[in-house]
């Protein structure tokens, strides 16, 4: 790529991870993080930047922007003539910032407002145990269950099974009229912006859905492209749903906390892509690289 930017918040296993993928694929690195792990962060360069050193290569390789203020992020996005690429990792806000103001070219990473669609034909045992790893494994990442939606059909038996089991981890559940009716006044209403935010937080939104295209009606008008999941035991089911819904990860009948360049054989990752161009879900070092074409010849001519 050449010169990637990466702009993130609190999290500093970021930089050693940002940095050492961008070196691995060729590329050096301007790296801002946020005021919460400002010195962790500026540990973690000195070590890497002193190794760099030690080995051979430049020490600004790795580089680290020390002023933490919103004007630094700004100018970080306007440095078209020095980066090939931007990449922020964080919360909504600061996406659709960088999104919004940069002059380089940008992947758009990270924002989950991920959904489990548990369909008539679902085995509730299986959809109970889905939905808890999905909402209370790790429910501050990006990959974490927000949403669940239940068919009609189902609702009364699985609803109920599915909530002793969220009770365990404490969840808190914000849902529709119907929920409300079959789980009684432990249901918070849900408004609309429940069904559209990133919780990171034990909190659901539930929604009780007529049919499979209302499930996928309400992906489509609320997801943000991350991961999505069908539990379902019917194949046409399942097929119609991964064909329909334009997330960068569909699974059927496995947890959407799956969506991780680890678990998907990547090894490290640098973030998850949500658009479409040029890379898409977990990226590894593959997609921190471009293509250059070198052509031999002996005198051809077109």
């Amino acid at each position: 790529m050449g010169v990637i930017g990466i702009i993130f918040e609190a999290r500093p296993n970021v930089t050693s991870d940002a940095a050492a993928l961008c070196l691995k694929a060729g590329s050096a690195v301007i790296l801002r993080g946020g005021k919460e792990a400002f010195h962790s962060n500026m540990a973690i360069a000195k070590v890497m930047r002193d190794a760099l050193e030690k080995s051979g290569f430049p020490r600004d390789c790795v580089a680290l922007v020390e002023d933490t203020t919103r004007q630094s992020a700004t100018e970080l996005m306007q440095l078209s003539d020095y980066l090939d690429v931007l990449i922020p990792r964080g919360g909504a806000g600061l996406i659709k910032s960088v999104v919004e103001n940069a002059k380089v070219p940008v992947i758009e990473t990270g924002v989950g407002n991920c959904h489990i669609y548990v369909d008539k034909s679902a085995d509730i045992e299986m959809a109970k145990n889905i939905v808890f790893n999905g909402k209370t494994s790790r429910p501050s990442v990006c990959n974490a269950l927000e949403t669940l939606l239940v068919h009609k059909d189902i609702a009364e038996k699985a609803l109920p099974v599915i909530k002793a089991e969220l009770d365990k981890k404490n969840v808190e559940i914000r849902g529709c009229d119907r929920t409300k009716q079959i789980l009684g006044d432990c249901v918070v209403p849900a408004t609309e912006e429940d069904y559209k935010i990133e919780f990171l937080d034990y909190i659901i939104a539930v929604k009780v859905v007529d049919s499979l295209d209302d499930a996928i009606a309400h992906i489509q008008k609320y997801s943000t492209g991350h991961s999505e999941c069908i539990v379902t035991s019917d194949y046409n089911s399942a097929n119609e749903f991964t064909a329909r819904i334009d997330s960068a990860a569909v699974y059927v009948n496995a947890s959407t906390r799956f969506t991780d360049g680890g678990e998907f054989g990547l090894g490290a990752e640098i973030g998850i892509s949500t658009q479409k161009l040029h890379a898409r879900g977990p990226m590894g070092l593959n997609e921190l690289t471009s293509s250059k074409y070198i052509i031999r010849g002996n005198g051809q001519i077109r």
